[in-house]
């Protein structure tokens, strides 16, 4: 991920927030009638993927100032980062994480393995609260920067989901990156 991005095809705005839903402390996802099962709120620890080779720490990351979303720092082995606008992981709607794809140098980054991923490749996220968030993944996407389906992307769901978004495209010519890549999953029953 290219460290001067700013939000892919422009600022998500405050997707919005559900209100939490009670749940047990085991973790195990809850269903209220007629909704599909969530978590309670908790923020997320750290993101195991391990079908890609990702176990990173998270860092909780929001918007700057002039909206662009805020990307994880540079060094090699930078984490991952949680977007703070974004519901937690588990909880209704889509949770978003963002990670570099390269790393300074160019060597790779955290996100560098997520066009491995298939469809059932399961990423767990570990949260404050003990328990862990466990996804499976639907698919994966390239998207131009210029295109980019913002609703699609951070919009609210019904369901419980996650999107992993990285960058993509890179252009040997002009040293940046064109695309972002974006992994949906969903929350595993």
């Amino acid at each position: 991920m290219a460290t001067s991005s700013a939000v892919p095809g422009g600022s998500p705005g405050e997707p919005g927030h559900p209100g939490e839903l009670s749940g047990p402390p085991s973790g195990q996802p809850q269903a209220a009638a007629g909704q599909p099962p969530v978590l309670t709120a908790s923020k997320p620890v750290s993101l195991t993927i391990p079908s890609a080779g990702v176990d990173s720490t998270l860092l909780h990351l929001g918007l700057r100032e002039d909206g662009a979303l805020e990307v994880p720092p540079v060094p090699p082995g930078s984490p991952a980062s949680w977007y703070t606008g974004s519901p937690t992981p588990g909880e209704r709607g889509p949770a978003v994480l963002l990670g570099h794809v390269n790393a300074t140098g160019g060597g790779a980054g955290v996100f560098a393995n997520l066009r491995s991923l298939k469809p059932g490749d399961r990423i767990e996220i570990a949260r404050e609260d003990g328990t862990t968030a466990v996804f499976t993944v639907d698919r994966g996407e390239q998207y131009g920067k210029e295109s980019f389906p913002t609703l699609e992307v951070y919009g609210n769901t019904e369901d419980a989901e996650l999107r992993l978004i990285t960058c993509d495209g890179f252009d040997a010519g002009t040293g940046t990156f064109d695309d972002n890549y974006v992994v949906y999953a969903s929350l595993a029953p």
